[in-house]
């Protein structure tokens, strides 16, 4: 046990340093950075094609998810795009969640009025009723 001590305290005591490699460093941008400058008409346009082109569940609940992560509240005509594209994947819960997530995202009770008077034809024309529609009864 003495020469294992000893040894371990004639070691020398070396100062560490960090040492930087000098290879280039390579940044991977994210797909989301090209859009980063995008216009809210170009979002709007985008995503509307999105949903019309969407063919099955997991696409439009794919496209929900992104358009909905954004820091803004989808245009009417996107929403309307969606819960056509809902309907046309035979998905009615996915129609009326389209509507509680537009709820959440807006800032006010008058807002998300706004959206159900303007969505009011495609929602009589779809035969969706709003969450709270559905439970009021």
């Amino acid at each position: 046990m003495r020469i294992v001590s000893s040894v371990l305290r004639a070691r020398p005591t070396v100062a560490l340093r960090r040492v930087t490699p000098a290879l280039p460093v390579r940044v991977r941008f994210s797909s989301s950075d090209a859009h980063s400058q995008e216009t809210f008409e170009a979002f709007s346009d985008r995503y509307v094609a999105f949903f019309q082109g969407a063919e099955d569940l997991f696409e439009v609940q794919r496209g929900l998810n992104n358009c909905f992560a954004h820091d803004l509240v989808p245009s009417p005509s996107v929403i309307e795009a969606a819960v056509r594209a809902a309907r046309r994947v035979n998905d009615y819960a996915t129609a009326v969640r389209i509507f509680e997530g537009v709820k959440e995202k807006v800032e006010n009770k008058q807002q998300y009025q706004a959206y159900l008077d303007e969505l009011k034809p495609l929602r009589e024309e779809l035969s969706i009723e709003t969450k709270e529609e559905l439970y009021s009864s």
